[in-house]
C-alpha cells in the first residue's frame, strides 16, 4: 500500500475510454484491487495491452464486475449507457452488496442521476453522481476536478478512491447537483469558446499578426485557459480531436433540456446563426472539437 494511502479496497471500473481508462489505470496504482468491464472487447484488450497485470479480474458483464465489489465507478456514453449498465437486467444493482458505493463519472442528466440515487437508496447503497473537469491531460496526470451530487456520507465513502486520480473533490449539493454544476461549467466553456473563436476569426479578417495579437490581449481582461492553450494551435487551423463535437453537441443538449425544467434562458448555447455567421458551424465545430480536451 502507498504512503498515506488508504486501506485498499475491491474497486470495479467500467468504461475504459480515454477518459475513464486512464483513471481506471490510477486506481490500480493506487494499490487497490481493480475490476475492469468495457462493452468493447477492442477497447478492453488495449487498455489490458497498455496496463498489464493492473487488473486482478475481467468482468463480462456490469453485474459480474459490481459482485463482490466495494466501490464500483462507471465512466460511459449517455444516459441510455448509464441506465443500461446500472438498471438493466444485468447491471450493476442486480448484484451489487449493501453499503457498497457506486460513483458515476459520466456526464449525463441530472434525471437519471436522480433517478440513480433513488435505486440506491432503496439498495442502501452509497450513490454519487460526479462528473469531472480537467480533460485527458488531467485524467492522464491525476489531477481532475469532482463536482459531486449526493448525500454526505456517500461522498465520504467515496473520497478515497477519488483521490487517486483528483486534486480537487467539491460536493455541490444533493442527489443530480453534480450534474447540474457539470452543465454550469459547459455552458461556461461554450461560452467562452465560441467567443474566442468569433474574435479569432475578426483578426484573420482583418489581416493582423496572429502572434502579436495574443502578446497584446492575453495579459489582460479577456485572458482565458482557452486563449492561452488553444490560440497558436487554433490559429494554424489545428482541430484534429477526434469525436469532441458530438460529446459537446449532447453536452448542450442536455443543458437545454435541464433549462427548459428550471426555467433558465440559455442566450448563448441556443442562439440561432445570422446572415453574417457563416462560419458558425466552423464555431460550433472546429473550435469547440478542437479545445474538449480541456472538458
Amino acid at each position: 500500500m502507498t504512503a498515506g494511502m488508504s486501506e485498499p479496497k475491491h474497486v470495479s471500473f467500467l468504461g475504459l475510454g480515454v477518459m475513464g481508462g486512464a483513471i481506471a489505470r490510477h486506481i490500480g496504482n493506487a494499490g487497490h484491487q481493480l475490476t475492469i468491464y468495457n462493452r468493447s472487447p477492442e477497447r478492453l484488450a488495449k487498455w489490458q495491452e497498455a496496463n498489464p497485470g493492473l487488473a486482478v479480474r475481467v468482468a463480462q458483464s456490469p453485474a459480474e464486475a459490481a459482485e463482490g465489489a466495494q466501490v464500483v465507478l462507471t465512466c460511459v456514453g449517455n444516459d441510455d449507457d448509464l441506465a443500461d449498465v446500472v438498471l438493466g437486467p444485468t447491471g450493476i444493482f442486480s448484484t451489487l452488496r449493501k453499503g457498497a458505493v457506486l460513483i458515476d463519472h459520466t456526464t449525463v442528466s441530472a434525471r437519471i442521476a436522480r433517478q440513480i440515487a433513488v435505486e440506491a437508496r432503496d439498495l442502501q447503497v452509497h450513490c454519487v453522481d460526479a462528473p469531472v473537469t480537467g480533460g485527458q491531460a488531467g485524467a492522464e496526470n491525476g489531477t481532475l476536478t469532482v463536482m459531486c451530487g449526493g448525500r454526505d456520507e456517500a461522498i465520504e465513502a467515496a473520497r478515497p478512491v477519488m483521490e487517486a486520480y483528483t486534486k480537487r473533490i467539491v460536493h455541490v449539493g444533493k442527489a443530480g447537483a453534480g450534474q447540474t454544476t457539470k452543465m454550469v461549467n459547459q455552458i461556461a466553456f461554450a461560452g467562452v469558446l465560441a467567443s474566442l473563436s468569433e474574435a479569432m476569426r475578426f483578426a484573420q479578417a482583418a489581416h493582423l499578426d496572429l502572434d502579436k495579437v495574443y502578446e497584446a490581449i492575453s495579459g489582460g481582461a479577456s485572458q482565458s485557459w482557452q486563449m492561452d492553450n488553444r490560440w497558436h494551435t487554433m490559429a494554424k487551423d489545428e482541430f484534429d480531436f477526434g469525436f469532441a463535437v458530438d460529446w459537446m453537441r449532447k453536452d448542450l443538449g442536455i443543458c437545454l433540456a435541464e433549462a427548459k425544467r428550471n426555467g433558465a434562458r440559455l442566450v448563448i448555447v441556443n442562439r440561432e446563426p445570422t446572415d453574417q455567421d457563416d462560419y458558425a458551424d466552423l464555431v460550433l465545430h472546429d473550435e469547440i472539437g478542437q479545445v474538449m480536451s480541456a472538458l
